[in-house]
């Protein structure tokens, strides 16, 4: 049996097109285009104004099942869907997060999807790209030490520095930052208090990035940023501290969307990374603005589970945008129904249990009740649902028709998909499923309006997505809730942060969980990007490194050729 080739061998392998033709084929000229190097572009935003006459493409977001430490390939099915279209005679752009190289270095790896559905130049895209997340990090720690300055500087805004949600970031898996103390030493090195570190994908500066819808827009949004409150309650922000304009400097050319291709040569937009617990899990809204009107389909998409990234993509992506999609795409694969029924225990790195990989339809459908809850999760939106069976070698016939039973008893098309093995020829059947799913009348809608209360939207979400019997508030939630109300962030979307390993609170409970609470234990206001985040149990914004790191295996060869990158 012959062994398929690494991610990193089949990509450099590709032959790659010039930019300035892939650009063309989205019908942007070589003028809007600024090279990185041969094989990336960031691409001006006068772009979108320059496109705004061409016809709209379908819009389409993939999304998932809940996911397991298996992975259900969420990425190689969107880059795979991407590549089919023209097989099917179509042309389609895709849209996706760029990689925290925290995960890539940590146990996940990269992020460009996989085996014949993979966006390359794979290593630029891991590894730095054009140095977005840098630029993130940057602005995030310029308003942290405006923040220590202002505190050392006899505190002229009355920042309570107990009070100070602005913490630090960087763009490394590392525990030990998690809480620290900083101002130790002498006077002169600062106000001494308590802090921390998260990683550059949970800060709120990606989340503005990734939603901001221009250049202005986004020096406005990081004004409203929050860096705390007074001890009356009142909240200091980054204009007030001088400090949004200097941000916005750093930020002036990560605002600009990166151009890259896929194996086959489809136009990609790798734009922000947010991080899909305590943000909304989407690359950016200037990126979708420019492939709206890329071609006949854009393909976008959304982090985690339909409950998390596709119900944030739903009530807080589209509603600063203004696109509505089309059709959403639910990944699922045998292996992570099986895991849904709650019968084998997976550890991630660690050998599947045997059991796992045995014929067995029926742990499929014991398992597929988080199927039907996603599926139904895209459908109270209004939205057409396709389901992509994501195959692999090791399935049964009998279980992929197990899968295809559950979806079209849920009313959602379905297809077979081989993308990773075949690229975009083994995705055609979803393809044309896609297809069909975008030209039905769609009636997009909102889970619930700007103007309803923060408890509204916050229960709204708990029970009708997640299946909650309803949502419990800490005293100290209560307090915030109010206080937020009465700073006027009452008509922001909520970004609920919960675990991604449930359909509910609790990362133990497997499958569509019923009989619980949503419990909300703390609120937090990113004014700036536009939303406010209840938290619903313990949310790690800073990873720590595995024992078996996948950055021991990275490293160059004689040749100055990266080795071990997945």
């Amino acid at each position: 049996m012959n062994r398929m080739q690494s991610d990193l061998a089949i990509a450099r392998s590709a032959p790659l097109k010039p930019l300035d033709e892939i650009a063309a084929s989205m019908g942007i000229g070589a003028q809007f285009l600024e090279p990185y190097g041969e094989n990336v572009a960031k691409i001006k935003l006068q772009a979108i104004e320059e496109l705004a006459s061409r016809p709209k493409a379908k819009y389409v977001v993939v999304t998932a099942i809940t996911p397991t430490p298996l992975g259900e390939g969420k990425t190689t099915t969107t880059v795979g869907l991407g590549q089919a279209f023209k097989h099917i005679g179509k042309r389609a752009t895709i849209a996706i997060r760029q990689p925290s190289m925290g995960p890539t270095f940590g146990i996940k790896g990269g992020a460009a999807g996989g085996g014949y559905s993979q966006v390359i130049p794979m290593e630029l895209l891991n590894l730095h790209l054009t140095g977005d997340m840098h630029a993130v990090t940057a602005a995030h720690n310029l308003l942290t030490a405006m923040v220590d300055n202002s505190l050392h500087q006899r505190n002229p805004f009355g920042l309570d520095p107990h009070n100070i949600t602005w913490r630090r970031v960087l763009d490394v898996n590392d525990r030990a930052l998690r809480n620290i103390v900083v101002g130790l030493g002498s006077r002169e090195d600062g106000v001494t208090r308590q802090s921390g570190f998260d990683i550059t994908a949970a800060s709120e500066v990606m989340a503005v990035l990734a939603l901001a819808t221009s250049l202005q827009d986004l020096r406005s949004r990081l004004g409203r940023i929050v860096v705390g409150y007074t001890r009356d309650g009142d909240p200091v922000t980054a204009e007030q501290l001088k400090a949004a304009g200097a941000m916005t400097v750093i930020m002036r050319e990560a605002i600009k969307p990166n151009l890259l291709q896929t194996l086959e040569n489809t136009p990609v937009l790798v734009h922000a990374g947010p991080f899909g617990n305590i943000a909304h899990g989407n690359s950016s809204v200037v990126a979708d603005l420019v492939g709206i009107h890329g071609g006949d389909f854009l393909v976008t998409e959304a982090g985690f589970g339909a409950d998390i990234g596709a119900e944030k993509f739903f009530n807080i992506k589209c509603r600063t945008s203004g696109l509505s999609p089309d059709a959403a795409v639910v990944v699922a694969t045998v292996r992570a129904l099986k895991a849904h029924s709650g019968r084998h225990k997976i550890i991630a790195g660690r050998p599947l249990p045997p059991a796992l990989l045995e014929e067995n339809p029926d742990e499929v459908h014991i398992g597929g009740a988080n199927l039907r809850k996603q599926i139904e999760n895209v459908r109270l939106h209004g939205v057409s649902p396709v389901v992509a069976i994501n195959a692999f070698p090791g399935d049964h016939p009998s279980e992929h028709e197990a899968i295809r039973q559950i979806a079209e008893e849920a009313g959602a098309r379905v297809a077979v998909c081989t993308h990773f093995a075949d690229g975009g020829r083994g995705a055609t059947e979803l393809a044309e499923a896609v297809a069909e799913a975008a030209d039905e009348q769609v009636e997009f809608r909102f889970l619930y309006p700007d103007d309803a209360s923060l408890r509204t939207k916050i229960e709204t979400i708990a029970t009708k997505v997640y299946g909650a019997d309803g949502v419990a508030y800490d005293l100290a939630a209560e307090k915030q809730l109010e206080t937020y109300e009465r700073n006027g962030f009452g008509k922001l979307p909520v970004c609920i942060a919960k675990t991604h390993l449930s359909i509910s609170s609790d990362p133990t409970l497997k499958g569509a969980p019923t009989g619980w609470k949503l419990p909300v234990r703390e609120v937090r206001a990113n004014v700036g990007a536009g939303f406010v985040y209840p938290i619903c149990g313990d949310m790690r914004t800073m990873p720590g490194l595995s024992g078996n790191a996948a950055a021991t295996s990275i490293d160059i060869d004689a040749d100055g050729e990266i080795v071990g990158l997945s």
